[in-house]
């Protein structure tokens, strides 16, 4: 539910609607705006009927969510939430590159790579330190290892970084190194790991799952928020279907359905999307054709020799050169991206 107070309501008129919210037992959520302040109920609205918010000199309407991703909902909030990971912030008009390797795979390669995407104009290093893989016998990441090479990547090159956490069990050793948390398109509907990362206020980048419908999708970056924490990141990562040619099906489609429906930041993963390093790059120019505040790459300075997924990752020069283009089509659509040139 949202409560609209009328333009000349007071802090304090806004407080009595709070504490009435309250009350009944539900989560009072202040939105002061520009021209009015929006108070949103979460919870049984039934209970909230009983108030009579209505009859109060103050409030001017009294809105229903209708759909069950209430805190996400750009009903409920209808000004772009921008995510701030250190001092990069995501959802403005700015359009943010994330690049790095898939895997961590040592010291050398993770500072090789982040030095080198930086230049290019990368704002955020990714790169898994913890790698859920289908095969149990496929390498499975660096572990804590590879969190102490990003984080020594991190101090090279001041990039801040992304990384991969898999299980609610690492949820100390993970966010004590990271600047934003990922969850991978496997965990889309681990409620027990977004509930735990809802329970901090480190960034989540949130992939959709491989057979997410745009409302599971949304309801699951609702059990991030709905735990107080609402600096969430939407990523379209590609989806299943009966197309074999390709890694995923890459929807571009669902981008802006999602800045329709959600004031969180959407962006694009045209790597894990199609999974064919040659459609990385136009596929990265169309999502930010399609309206995605950023897209986040594969980069790795030898592709043929990486421990996973090196048919889809850009060698530093492929990316260099991508950067630029995709600086183009962001002032296309009056926007800005960085780029090395």
């Amino acid at each position: 539910m949202i409560i609209v107070l009328k333009s000349n309501a007071s802090e304090s008129d806004a407080q009595i609607v709070r504490d009435k919210i309250t009350e009944i037992g539900l989560e009072p959520l202040y939105l002061p705006g520009e021209e009015k302040i929006v108070i949103g109920a979460i919870g049984d609205e039934r209970k909230l009927e009983k108030l009579e918010l209505k009859s109060l000199s103050f409030v001017e309407r009294v809105v229903p969510i209708l759909k069950p991703y209430q805190l996400c909902n750009r009903e409920f909030k209808k000004d772009n939430t921008i995510v701030k990971v250190k001092d990069v912030a995501i959802g403005g008009k700015e359009v943010i590159h994330i690049a790095g390797p898939c895997s961590v795979e040592s010291e050398e390669q993770i500072i090789k790579t982040a030095i080198a995407v930086k230049k290019a104009g990368a704002k955020i290093l990714r790169g898994g330190a913890f790698k859920p893989r289908t095969s149990p016998y496929a390498f499975q990441g660096l572990e804590e290892e590879g969190l102490k090479f990003l984080d020594q990547a991190r101090k090279e090159t001041g990039l801040p970084i992304v990384t991969e956490i898999v299980s609610e069990y690492h949820l100390d050793l993970v966010g004590k190194t990271t600047d934003m948390f990922q969850i991978g398109a496997r965990n889309a509907q681990n409620f027990r790991l977004l509930k735990a990362v809802g329970g901090t206020k480190i960034p989540v980048l949130l992939k959709r799952g491989p057979a997410s419908s745009l409302s599971e999708f949304l309801m699951a970056a609702e059990y991030i928020n709905s735990e107080g924490n609402p600096n969430v990141v939407l990523c379209e990562r590609g989806i299943k279907s009966f197309f074999t040619d390709t890694r995923n099906t890459f929807d571009l489609s669902i981008i802006p359905l999602l800045k329709k429906e959600t004031h969180l930041p959407v962006i694009a993963d045209p790597s894990h999307g199609t999974g064919v390093r040659d459609l990385v790059a136009p596929m990265s120019l169309a999502a930010i054709a399609a309206g995605a505040d950023g897209v986040i790459i594969e980069v790795h300075p030898e592709p043929e020799k990486a421990l996973s997924d090196g048919f889809q990752q850009l060698t530093p020069d492929n990316y260099a050169q991508l950067t630029g283009r995709m600086a183009l089509v962001a002032e296309s659509v009056q926007r800005f991206a960085t780029n090395s040139g």
